[in-house]
């Protein structure tokens, strides 16, 4: 007896992730018609309406969210079952996110030799400062910056995350220093905006106790990258990560701030996989090849 629901969950997941029918059947190399029908097939059979459809695209209804989660992670499994048998070289796609300012500062420049040992590995990375979903909008590995809140996930630490108060030359030269982390109320401090506000509580320790300061300033963004070049143009002072401020203090585009109240991060950066995943090659791939790129971060070297 013909079994059709792998290939109709096969269908449905290009359906939601290209955005309608037509994209969808190009996608898999198939007829528009087919696609339609076997929609169609797999709604009468389950009973449900899976989408919504307009002229424009085609929406989710809410059962059709909670299938198409099960469709991922049983037609992932059904690949690591093949996988396993068919052999250990790392191939396939891979969906990475990382954030805006360490993905092109750290993790861009390191793909040319990851792609060249992995040869068929697909590799699809979006940058971006927000935080994904990993099951929802399907990524298998998420790196990320800080402390982890979603125990779901499995981790893995790449490496130490430590953040320094900056500033210019320029502004400096026209502003001062602060003395003091409370001087820093007189001074413009580059923000972000939600959902990364709480960066904008600064941790010092002073009198041997550890405190944050809340700053303020007349600018904010969600981008790093933004943040950071506002910060070389000596448009304020900013609480920057390691990998961007150490190259720049020895290059001398930026001065280390209040220095003596220095405040030991207890974050690092991850790598975030799906906890069924972890065996899979191209995952376990990438994350063991960063992981020991970052053993030794890149810029610490002199």
């Amino acid at each position: 007896m013909r079994d059709d629901r792998l290939l109709e969950m096969r269908v449905f997941k290009a359906v939601c992730e290209t955005g309608g029918f037509t994209s969808a059947a190009s996608l898999l190399g198939v007829s528009q018609p087919f696609v339609s029908q076997s929609i169609h097939n797999l709604e009468r059979r389950l009973g449900v309406q899976l989408l919504h459809r307009s002229t424009r695209k085609q929406r989710l209804t809410g059962e059709g969210t909670v299938y198409l989660a099960s469709c991922r992670r049983l037609l992932e499994e059904v690949e690591q079952a093949e996988d396993q048998v068919r052999s250990d070289e790392p191939a396939g796609d891979l969906r990475v996110s990382a954030p805006l300012a360490f993905g092109m500062d750290q993790v861009v420049p390191q793909l040319p030799a990851f792609l060249e040992k992995y040869p068929r590995i697909n590799l699809h990375l979006s940058l971006s400062d927000a935080l994904v979903n990993l099951l929802e909008e399907n990524f298998d590995v998420a790196i990320r910056m800080g402390r982890l809140h979603d125990s779901s996930l499995t981790s893995r630490r790449l490496c130490k995350l430590q953040r320094v108060v900056v500033a210019a030359p320029a502004y400096v030269a026209r502003h001062g220093a602060p003395v003091t982390p409370r001087g820093l109320d007189r001074h413009n401090c580059l923000m972000w905006q939600s959902p990364m506000e709480r960066l904008n509580r600064w941790p010092f320790v002073m009198q041997g106790e550890r405190e944050e300061i809340s700053v303020r300033g007349n600018f904010r963004s969600s981008d790093g990258p933004t943040l950071y070049q506002l910060c070389l143009a000596g448009v304020g002072i900013m609480r920057l990560a390691e990998h961007l401020a150490t190259p720049a203090i020895r290059e001398g585009r930026l001065v280390p701030l209040l220095t003596d109240y220095q405040a030991q991060d207890d974050t690092a950066i991850h790598a975030l996989f799906l906890p069924e995943r972890k065996l899979v090659p191209r995952i376990r791939a990438f994350v063991d090849h960063f992981a020991e790129t970052f053993e030794t971060p890149p810029w610490t070297a002199a």
